[in-house]
């Protein structure tokens, strides 16, 4: 899924100005321990997955945590001849999926959320609070990635232009 609305002002900054370029990506096949390597030697919060040169899929730190969480069976209860299984949030096999996992392509959330770089830093922020997300590859039109948008590098943007805005108020 890509997010792209209307076209921005002259004056709304773009997600290309905050993006980050130099993006780590790994195939589907890279263990769980070359993901969290690479996460950590790139200081980035999570690595694109790309198979034939197209985005497939992304591990981030989340994933990573998420595998070395605990995994609770469901509870089950019987109710005349019927078994009910309680439901407690997330599905039990999507968390032994993770739990088991052993490559990019078994821990890897697919299909991947990602936005175009003229994307409004706002539709971006709107972006990663409705779908929890972070990082969001940065795409082109074919969905090659050309960047990588963070929290990070939307909350230092905040917080120069926070600073300039304070630095006029004062001065005006």
């Amino acid at each position: 899924m890509t997010l792209k609305k209307e076209a921005p002002s002259v004056s709304q900054p773009t997600v290309r100005q905050i993006m980050r370029l130099e993006v780590p990506t790994a195939a589907p096949e890279a263990s769980i321990a070359e993901l969290a390597k690479t996460m950590v030697a790139d200081n980035v919060p999570g690595i694109p997955i790309v198979e034939n040169g197209e985005l497939v899929g992304i591990v981030t730190e989340a994933d990573l945590i998420q595998r070395e969480a605990e995994v609770e069976a469901p509870k089950l209860a019987t109710f005349f001849d019927a078994i009910i299984v309680g439901d407690a949030g997330v599905p039990f096999e999507e968390e032994l999926r993770r739990v088991t996992a052993t490559t990019a392509r078994e821990l890897m959330s697919s299909p991947v959320i990602s936005i175009r770089d003229d994307a409004t830093l706002s539709e971006f922020a709107t972006l990663i609070m409705q779908y929890a997300v972070n990082p969001v590859p940065v795409v082109d039109a074919q969905r090659r990635i050309v960047g990588l948008a963070t929290r990070r590098g939307l909350i230092e943007t905040i917080a120069r232009l926070e600073s300039v805005g304070e630095m006029e108020s004062s001065q005006g």
